[in-house]
């Protein structure tokens, strides 16, 4: 079958709910094992657990910071022990992104950005890269965003971090390149998930209005990309970033 992943394990960060959700149960259901991993709402994370079960997913449940070195080397061991060496990295994890003027941010703000999208992808790499090499095949997918190319305002600590995550990934994808191994982006438009439930309705008719495909994406248009770009299908692409955003930014 296409986009087959059987014979591979899947860490998709953060995936107990939202994107990171529909990521980890379409690379399941395409045959790769994959952990969920949380590090707040056990409740929440036990529930999807049970749906990738229900899903025929071969699956475990693994609380982990993934802004820690530790708590990374943790999440590996762990699905290791129960589902053998990942070979597939999607960093997705993510805290709450305010936008606000830059007079209102502080360093912390910052540095908890480029902990997530720069610091978190860097040690999942790091940590997962000698079995990659060891089989020369690996895939690391990097969901990046949309605000890095429209240049989203009030938002700096939020674009300033992806920006320094898509520079890491060409980097990254030209290291890697001759191990067999690539590393892509994913970059999401305003896909509404759980977390935007509160977001202003006249923001969300605002940004509807410019989607040149005249509807609103769904975190399974994610997953797709991902699943295409993790598959051996998409073995000569590497450095190379899909927009998911119906046409907002065609670049």
């Amino acid at each position: 079958m296409p986009f087959s992943l059987h014979g591979h394990v899947a860490i998709v960060t953060g995936n107990s709910s939202g994107l990171g959700k529909a990521i980890g149960l379409t690379l399941g259901k395409a045959g790769a094992k994959v952990p969920v991993n949380y590090y707040n709402n056990r409740e929440r994370a036990e529930r999807t657990l049970s749906d990738y079960r229900d899903a025929g997913i071969d699956t475990l449940l693994v609380r982990a910071d993934v802004t820690q070195e530790d708590q990374v080397d943790q999440l590996f061991r762990e699905t290791e022990q129960s589902l053998g060496v990942p070979d597939i990295l999607v960093p997705n994890a993510t805290c709450e992104q305010p936008q606000r003027p830059v007079q209102q941010y502080d360093w912390d703000f910052y540095q908890l950005m480029l902990d997530f999208f720069v610091k978190s992808p860097f040690l999942m790499t790091q940590r997962g890269l000698v079995a990659m090499k060891d089989q020369k095949w690996g895939r690391i997918v990097n969901i990046v965003s949309e605000v890095f190319h429209r240049s989203v305002a009030p938002f700096s600590a939020y674009v300033a971090a992806k920006g320094g995550q898509i520079g890491w990934t060409r980097s990254m994808a030209s290291e890697l390149a001759p191990h067999g191994i690539t590393v892509n982006m994913v970059a999401p438009g305003w896909i509404p998930t759980e977390r935007h439930a509160d977001d202003p309705q006249a923001a969300k008719d605002a940004y509807r209005a410019l989607i040149p495909a005249d509807r609103w994406g769904t975190p399974q248009d994610v997953a797709d990309a991902v699943l295409y770009l993790t598959s051996d299908e998409a073995s000569f692409v590497t450095g190379q970033t899909i927009c998911v955003n119906g046409g907002l930014t065609p670049w």
